[in-house]
């Protein structure tokens, strides 16, 4: 059927985040989050056209399903976040995910053979053992068979401008690596940075692995860092219907916008059911070829209206809703009072075509 909503991803954009980001790190390697549909990028074609790129280590999901959705395509490590169902983690860990360990009693249902990443809390308090559990754990692993291939904490407000408590947090891994090195357990993986964790501190969070997600997709968490940053993805949306409103006609929900003068109006096919927020009511903006044009009346559930009196507009034509360098997420969040992520997130990637625009042949990839 004829896509309502098609979502264009930029693959050398993609490419490029994430050299900038690898190297503002002084790491070339990334655990790359497509968790949520790959914030709403698809997961799906993000593994695909990507899992022969050099600079990535492997991938990072947050629930069973989205592991077991990536699995079949990609050879790289799939890293699941959040923690199984207890019946469930031996099979998920024979299919070949990384599951990751919060508690001895988590480990005790794993067969040996299984590969898992053991999860510090130093001060999130969401998930993980503390810091004088881990070298008991991974103790435990290592005599019942079960490989610890990596050891993670995660930054709770590494995007502070001032992120002391990032700092403790920081200061507080690097104890526990030291823990387990002296317990002789070297050749661990460490990881830790999120993409406010890499821009605030480059180098000094790094260690083996970075996890960038909002960044990888072009949207920075401390613009001061200088990480240069492109949105991934382009979001259009398919005109279903023309007609002419007449001067005092009103239009949409609730009667918010008076046509004041002919106006040719087009109704998109994409609303907040689509991700599309309605909240960014009387603020939306949309561009049909070069120009730039108001969303006019309330967001429906379905459809918006645009418009585009004075444009050769047809019906088929598709305009730009959000797009790679003009009302991007980073606009449309703040009035819909959220932010990018949950921007990103809230596409309904049923209702959404994804396409792949392929890198142009002078960029290098891998």
């Amino acid at each position: 059927m004829t896509p309502r909503v098609i979502a264009e991803i930029h693959l050398a954009h993609l490419h490029a985040n994430l050299q900038a980001l690898a190297r503002h790190a002084g790491s070339s390697h990334v655990l790359l989050p497509i968790k949520a549909n790959a914030y709403g990028h698809s997961a799906a074609l993000v593994a695909q056209h990507t899992s022969d790129w050099k600079l990535i280590w492997g991938y990072a999901v947050a629930a069973p399903e989205e592991a077991l959705e990536i699995l079949p395509l990609t050879r790289k490590p799939v890293v699941l976040f959040t923690p199984s169902a207890l019946d469930e983690s031996a099979q998920l860990a024979r299919m070949g995910v990384r599951l990751t360990i919060s508690s001895l009693e988590e480990l005790l249902y794993l067969p040996a053979g299984s590969r898992i990443h053991l999860k510090v809390n130093t001060g999130m308090n969401r998930l993980g053992m503390r810091p004088e559990e881990v070298v008991r754990v991974a103790q435990t692993a290592q005599h019942r068979g079960v490989i610890v291939e990596g050891v993670f904490s995660h930054f709770a407000s590494a995007d502070a401008p001032e992120p002391e408590s990032a700092r403790q947090q920081l200061a507080l891994f690097r104890e526990v690596r030291a823990s387990l090195e002296q317990a002789g357990l070297p050749g661990l993986i460490y990881h830790m940075s999120n993409s406010a964790g890499i821009e605030a501190f480059g180098p000094e969070a790094a260690f083996n692995l970075i996890r960038p997600g909002i960044a990888a997709y072009g949207f920075t968490t401390r613009p001061e860092a200088g990480v240069p940053l492109k949105p991934v993805m382009r979001l259009m949306a398919r005109i279903g219907y023309l007609h002419t409103m007449h001067p005092g006609e009103k239009v949409s929900y609730g009667e918010l916008w008076t046509a004041q003068r002919e106006t040719l109006v087009a109704t998109l096919q994409i609303g907040y059911a689509d991700g599309y927020p309605r909240s960014a009511t009387g603020h939306a903006r949309a561009r049909l070829g070069s120009d730039w044009r108001d969303i006019i009346g309330r967001i429906c559930m379905d459809q918006c209206m645009m418009d585009v009196t004075g444009l050769k507009a047809q019906v088929g034509d598709y305009v730009e809703v959000m797009g790679f360098d003009q009302v991007t997420a980073t606009d449309l969040a703040p009035h819909a009072n959220t932010i990018e992520y949950e921007v990103l997130t809230g596409i309904n990637a049923r209702r959404v075509q994804y396409r792949a625009i392929p890198a142009p042949e002078h960029v290098q990839i891998p």
